[in-house]
């Protein structure tokens, strides 16, 4: 009898809608927006007259010219595959919370192994990376951190500055034009540096970023350092902005291309705070 009450007080436990990680989560981001102090102001050409002319081309193709400027944006995936390992995939549903002042950025992961709760929790703040794996909402799976770790998340701001182009535009990111459709970007922050490459289709829009200043890490801790991209596509009007709805991770080993985020091509919700 006692064995079946506590399988009955476990599952319920499993089913409770609160969770202390998801918690923690919604509670920073509160913090964050109660503390952006950006003056209100709108994009201008003068703002981009001297970035290169393929960054020129995406504010324009996108409709950002006159638009205010945000202070933070958030992003909805649900259903995204998710690579955890060679053998296992799983479904999740992310939120993503990145700032403009400080290129900080926090995420949280929401799914179940073997139907048991799983969240992640991934967060860099004044310069300290982290990403986290929680089971049955109490079990720590892994904790991961260091400068590798520092690094990487830096890269993910800077992959992502143009989905919030506010970030783009910040005095932490330097730009340096290579041709029409392309165009390499340096972030430096916290004693952290990194960068990367930019592309461009001819008509304005971005479709990728790459760079070689993440190290690839496993569940079990294990490192190795291999090019890495994110894609963007699907460009959709929404409040008179285009915004790729398409979002995709790639790392780029030896042994082939791994698309470990998203690659069931779930659509993205973005918007500016």
């Amino acid at each position: 009898m006692i064995p079946l009450v506590c399988i009955v007080i476990i599952i319920v436990f499993f089913k409770l809608p609160y969770s202390k990680t998801a918690s923690a989560f919604h509670k920073k981001v509160e913090q964050k927006k109660e503390a952006a102090t950006l003056e209100p102001a709108r994009f201008t050409e003068r703002d981009i007259q001297e970035l290169p002319i393929a960054l020129q081309r995406y504010f324009r193709y996108c409709g950002f010219l006159g638009t205010p400027k945000m202070s933070s944006m958030t992003a909805n995936f649900h259903g995204v595959d998710f690579v955890i390992s060679e053998k296992k995939t799983i479904q999740i549903d992310y939120t993503q919370y990145n700032l403009v002042a400080k290129p900080e950025r926090f995420a949280y992961i929401s799914s179940s192994l073997y139907g048991i709760p799983f969240e992640g929790y991934d967060a860099f703040e004044n310069g300290i990376g982290s990403m986290k794996g929680i089971l049955a909402k109490q079990i720590t799976l892994f904790d991961q951190g260091g400068k590798d770790m520092d690094r990487a998340c830096l890269v993910t701001i800077l992959a992502e500055c143009l989905l919030v182009p506010h970030v783009a535009l910040q005095d932490y990111i330097s730009w340096e034009e290579i041709d029409d459709t392309h165009a390499k970007a340096s972030i430096s922050y916290y004693g952290i540096s990194a960068e990367g490459i930019f592309t461009f289709d001819p008509s304005g829009a971005l479709v990728s970023f790459t760079s070689k200043d993440r190290v690839a890490t496993d569940m079990k801790g294990n490192s190795r350092t291999v090019p890495w991209s994110a894609t963007m596509r699907n460009y959709q009007e929404k409040d008179g902005i285009l915004r790729p709805t398409l979002l995709q991770s790639f790392w780029h080993y030896p042994e082939g291309d791994c698309c470990y985020f998203n690659e069931n091509q779930s659509p993205v919700e973005i918007e500016f705070q």
